[in-house]
């Protein structure tokens, strides 16, 4: 799998903006504020509809536009696919794939892609929301369909929130909330599944990748952790039999709180350094090499699974965002070997000499928002 044309119509910084794509390796080289990680992130939303920047899409439409457009080639399964997203301000978004209109959602699944960014420190050190978003991601790669039931379990979750909220001082019929519980517990059975068993794919593949990244070596393993208990069989109907149970004895807890207290999205991910928790205990290179472990055991994943509808779809394309520059020389070196003989690796970098010299290939130069149209060879050298 690879892409092989970007287009883009008012995203970001670009009024207008088009680069073909080889495989290998290619570097957009642009000093900070120039326009080059615009160009990832626009990829990145082609393949699970969201920005690893922000939380919403307002900002990625250009400021005074009304919306905006991103278009991309991609081959897949010996076929070049088109997809497109337009992007509208205070509406819903609006996709195609080649010349049929689609849900946005459709276009999950298609193009897969595994991001590096300095962002992905706060996977080790940061709050819960951002592992879960990290595990949802996974699954939704190696399950497509699940993007439904995370939009559905999202709708059903604001739904009964505003009914604990509005039910809390009032007193009576309360089936309307018996209701959203089991449709809560459905949805939320069926997502702790798949998140049981993407962790549980996941897991040897970051314990190998961690021996390769931290230089003192070490032992990192992850974990799902849910109030549901512990050693849980990923049977999606006896998760969701548990949560309903678990949702009808927190009810006055929750109606006297008005919130949701139970459910996957109070889950975490939890990533351990030998026998203690990484976030709080692990340094700043420990805590690295965790979210490089967790990065490069998503890519092996997803690399090493066979899907029935494709040969090749496992590789997916690798985003490395401006992220040489946070690392030492040592695991710099250690994420280059990893990753050099991967089918397509597009990678944005402040300077040319920060790319290691095992990631060379084609640069394009990005300056004010211009995409340079001849690219050059890179010479990498580690720094």
């Amino acid at each position: 799998m690879r892409v092989t044309h970007l287009q883009l119509a008012d995203f970001r910084s670009y009024a207008e903006a088009e680069v073909e794509l080889g495989a290998g390796v290619t570097t957009f080289v642009g000093r900070n504020g120039q326009g080059k990680t615009n160009l990832v992130e626009a990829l990145r939303y082609l393949s699970v509809l969201g920005s690893h920047r922000v939380a919403s899409d307002a900002p990625l439409i250009r400021f005074g536009a009304e919306r905006a457009v991103v278009r991309a080639k991609v081959e897949k399964s010996g076929r070049s696919l088109a997809l497109e997203v337009t992007l509208v301000g205070g509406r819903a978004n609006q996709a195609r794939l080649g010349r049929a209109q689609v849900r946005p959602r459709e276009l999950i699944g298609i193009l897969r892609t595994v991001l590096f960014a300095p962002e992905d420190l706060s996977l080790v050190k940061g709050d819960p929301g951002g592992r879960r978003q990290f595990m949802d991601e996974l699954c939704v790669a190696m399950q497509p369909t699940l993007a439904g039931d995370l939009a559905d379990y999202d709708r059903v979750l604001r739904q009964r929130g505003s009914m604990l909220k509005t039910s809390r001082n009032a007193r009576g019929d309360l089936t309307m909330l018996d209701i959203w519980d089991e449709k809560l517990a459905d949805l939320g059975g069926r997502i702790v599944a798949a998140r049981l068993r993407a962790v549980a794919a996941l897991a040897p593949h970051v314990w190998a990748a961690y021996l390769d990244v931290a230089p003192d070596g070490g032992d990192c393993r992850i974990s799902y952790a849910t109030s549901l208990g512990t050693d849980l069989e990923p049977d999606s109907a006896a998760l969701a039999g548990a949560l309903l149970d678990q949702l009808r004895e927190l009810r006055p807890k929750e109606l006297e709180r008005g919130v949701n207290l139970a459910g996957p999205h109070r889950d975490d991910l939890e990533i351990r350094l030998g026998e203690m928790p990484a976030k709080g205990y692990a340094s700043h290179g420990e805590s690295w090499s965790c979210a490089l472990a967790l990065r490069i055991g998503t890519y092996d994943l997803l690399t090493s699974e066979t899907g029935p509808d494709s040969e090749d779809d496992g590789e997916p394309v690798l985003i490395l965002d401006d992220v040489f520059a946070e690392l030492d020389s040592t695991r710099r070196s250690a994420l280059a070997s990893r990753l050099e003989r991967a089918s397509q690796v597009l990678i944005t970098a402040a300077v040319a000499d920060d790319v290691p010299a095992a990631l060379a290939g084609a640069v394009i130069p990005v300056t004010k928002g211009h995409v340079g149209e001849e690219p050059a060879h890179l010479d990498g050298a580690d720094a």
